[in-house]
């Protein structure tokens, strides 16, 4: 086996709280990863002589930046191995979308390396390494839907129900330090627990109760467009920004629901219809 071609999916963070703060400036978060069939595509060919390549250039990211380069050349350094590889990423997940994209690609390349280059590295290992790369990496390496706590890496596995989602996409770059360092940003919601997570078919209801995203006010102070396409897709239900932002989406439980708000959607905005996954497509790539 010298090729691997491996699906890297987005992430929707369906409440995302900003409970603490670090004393090193890192905030405390909570919140609920769930992955959609929003996905791109990586290409891994093996080579024999350690390069490790990016086949396609990323506009504005060069290649010692490349999440995707760094993760290889972090296993290489980790395990001492003498194998390199040539990456080829076919992009769908728009970049500094609050979707994870950046960071699905990096935990695909881990999952896909440890495979590749027969490397045996377990599930924790990988996340650890994955922690080092971007607080939303790990959450990728464990391969299941997550409430999250900490900064992103303390995880407990979550079934959630059958969902469709429209995902809006407008057109800024939201930088997440930016909304992060911001003075107006929430930092003291009240912590929960697992337990305390809304149940049944749906988490719209659940939202309305207090399930939010602590950074979105600022986003929309910050970004109008943010708030413009929220506002648009309110008008069919609860709708949530992602991450940092920019992307928004809302819930649905159906995919003819979905298809057809997408099918009202003004020529001015972009958007898709995803599927919720209930586990990451590589799940099985580590122990």
């Amino acid at each position: 086996m010298n090729t691997l071609v491996c699906s890297a999916p987005a992430k929707l963070n369906l409440f995302l709280h900003v409970v603490g703060r670090r004393d090193d400036g890192y905030h405390l978060l909570q919140t609920l990863f769930r992955f959609i069939d929003l996905n791109d595509t990586l290409r891994f060919t093996l080579r024999d002589d350690g390069e490790v390549r990016r086949l396609n250039a990323l506009q504005g990211v060069p290649p010692e930046q490349d999440l995707c380069v760094r993760a290889a050349r972090l296993l290489q350094y980790e395990t001492g191995c003498t194998l390199g590889v040539d990456i080829e990423v076919e992009k769908r997940i728009p970049m500094g979308g609050g979707l994870g994209g950046g960071s699905s690609d990096a935990a695909t390349t881990l999952l896909a390396l440890n495979k590749l280059w027969q490397l045996g590295l377990s599930r924790e290992r990988l996340m650890a390494l994955g922690l080092t790369l971007g607080a939303d990496v790990p959450v990728f390496v464990f391969g299941d839907n997550a409430f999250a706590e900490g900064v992103g890496e303390r995880l407990q596995a979550y079934a959630l129900p059958e969902a469709w989602y429209v995902v809006l996409c407008p057109p800024v770059h939201v930088p997440t330090a930016k909304i992060f360092t911001h003075s107006e940003l929430t930092r003291n919601t009240i912590s929960m627990t697992m337990r305390a997570l809304p149940k049944g078919e749906t988490f719209r209801t659940g939202r309305q109760a207090g399930m939010n995203n602590d950074l979105q006010a600022v986003a929309c102070k910050l970004y109008p467009e943010v708030a413009e396409h929220l506002a648009w897709l309110a008008n069919f239900g609860p709708a949530m920004m992602t991450g940092s932002g920019a992307c928004v989406f809302a819930e649905f439980a159906t995919e003819a629901e979905a298809k057809a708000v997408l099918q009202q959607l003004p020529p001015d905005m972009r958007g898709y219809v995803a599927h919720g996954l209930q586990q990451h497509p590589l799940r099985e790539f580590a122990a």
